[in-house]
């Protein structure tokens, strides 16, 4: 049985550690496809309602918290973050690149 397109990209996002973030990007080229952040992006707005899949840990390339409105209330994702001990500051992760995870590393 072949594994679709979301299934994958929600393997990858139950493995982000807490107090952690990654990107659209670096999930779609760990599955392969990595001209396929979009798609990534898609995904985690299909799975909102799912407790097991940490979408809130998913951000863009820079830090910004682009998929905030996909969630309930108007700072859930920013709240769900910082609860982890992420700092966010208008709308962006501070320290992205210290607290950035790398979704390669699981090869």
């Amino acid at each position: 049985m072949e594994v679709n397109f979301f299934d994958k990209v929600y393997a990858v996002v139950r493995q982000i550690p807490y107090g952690r973030v990654t990107s659209y990007g670096a999930i779609a080229k760990s599955i392969g496809m990595a001209k396929s952040a979009r798609m990534v992006g898609w995904a985690m707005t299909s799975c909102k309602n799912d407790d097991t899949i940490p979408a809130h840990r998913v951000v863009n390339r820079i830090g910004l918290l682009t998929g905030k409105h996909h969630f309930s209330g108007s700072n859930l994702m920013q709240q769900l973050l910082e609860n982890e001990g992420v700092s966010i500051v208008n709308d962006r992760v501070q320290n992205f690149d210290t607290i950035f995870w790398n979704p390669e590393e699981l090869k």
